[in-house]
């Protein structure tokens, strides 16, 4: 059966922002919402299924071995910080799920800066459930470690670097584990860490990340759509004073991240990562940025995470050489490539509660419109105040 074997198996940027939300934000609440992009049909029982394992999370817990590794890695976060996470515990009672015939309906809610750590196991969770009970057909052991094997030995030509990104839609935990095994023990220059905590400790390496969209869709709820970018920054700069310096630009379009981007922030800042829309779009208004604020973009780096495989990252690597740095996050094209569809799936927040105050929606505007995420209304209203016509 699914299960967690770690408080840590989840991506580093869900604990970062956990301890700049129990700083900035303790009294704000959340709700996140299971969508099912791909529209996958969930067999009868996988509900049952879910709630078992989701129960189970209950039981896990910070170990002192785990605590006194995730501080020495950070020593930036207060050390009150893995107290409290060494106290944490997922309540289930946060989380609501409900199966109708083929449909899977999955939401959260409680104070953010708990219900900030169910996405990413929630949905490694449905992933390695729904393949448990439609399939069991992938790819041997030896197969997955070859696979990884074959795609590092393409990437070691290219002269770049590459973290693992696909704790959230992997196939299992044991391919995950395969694979990190696998991309540690084959290349010492081209893997340089893993978004997933526990395997980071696990095999030596180091956590990657930073924040994700919910951080700016928060700022956007409680200081209004022309602040997200520019508050969500300098708050984050306030708890981590120049560490964790990679910001995420496509939460309402990159065009109007570049807007509030101001000199001092893109000063600070070391680079910006790329999640949606073209990646050579994307890299060419970086430089072009960069360039406008009298900084040599070759000093900053873009992380590339959009859907990656070999052949994209080819592309990416030829446009962007020698005019800004660049590296690489993959998820699935490592964690889920073993010979069975992959699913499309996210889990969002869908609103907030800032401090006390009336439930708010909260959106994404993603560079890609079919990643739009939100109220329908609500996104019209984002677009005619940032001035979005396309």
């Amino acid at each position: 059966m699914a299960q967690l074997v770690s408080i840590l198996d989840n991506d580093f940027y869900k604990f970062t922002m956990q301890y700049a939300v129990s700083k900035l934000f303790p009294k704000a609440k959340a709700r996140y919402q299971f969508i099912n992009r791909g529209k996958h049909k969930f067999p009868g029982g996988f509900d049952v299924k879910l709630k078992e394992a989701i129960a189970n999370m209950a039981q896990l817990k910070l170990s002192q071995a785990e605590k006194k590794y995730f501080q020495e890695k950070c020593p930036y976060i207060d050390p009150i910080y893995f107290d409290f996470l060494q106290g944490y515990r997922y309540d289930p009672e946060e989380v609501s799920i409900e199966q109708t015939g083929d449909n899977l309906a999955v939401s959260v809610e409680g104070y953010w800066y708990r219900t900030i750590l169910w996405e990413v196991p929630i949905m490694s969770l449905i992933c390695e459930t729904y393949y448990e009970m439609t399939s069991d057909e992938r790819v041997s052991n030896e197969d997955v470690c070859a696979i990884v094997a074959s795609k590092m030995e393409k990437y070691d030509k290219l002269n770049i670097t590459i973290a693992d990104f696909g704790t959230r839609r992997r196939h299992s935990y044991q391919v995950h584990d395969l694979v990190i095994r696998t991309l540690k023990q084959h290349s010492s220059h081209t893997f340089i860490g893993t978004s997933n905590v526990h395997l980071a400790m696990k095999y030596e390496t180091t956590p990657i990340g930073t924040h994700a969209h919910e951080w700016f869709m928060f700022h956007a709820a409680k200081y209004g759509y022309k602040m997200a970018n520019l508050l969500g920054l300098e708050h984050w700069s306030d708890v981590y004073r120049g560490d964790l310096g990679i910001a995420l630009s496509d939460t309402y379009t990159t065009k109007v991240f570049f807007k509030q981007f101001d000199k001092k922030l893109t000063k600070l800042f070391d680079g910006v990562r790329h999640d949606s829309g073209d990646p050579l779009e994307f890299a060419q208004m970086t430089i072009d940025h960069y360039r406008s604020k009298g900084i040599e973009p070759r000093s900053k780096t873009i992380i590339f995470s959009d859907g990656l495989d070999y052949d994209k990252v080819v592309n990416i690597v030829r446009f962007c050489e020698d005019r800004i740095g660049h590296s690489f996050g993959i998820g699935t094209d490592f964690t889920n490539d073993v010979g069975l569809p992959r699913l499309n799936i996210v889990v969002k927040m869908v609103e907030t509660q800032p401090e006390g105050g009336v439930w708010t929606n909260v959106i994404k505007l993603s560079d890609e419109p079919n990643k739009h995420t939100g109220d329908n209304n609500e996104i019209n209203l984002a677009k005619t105040i940032l001035n979005i016509t396309n």
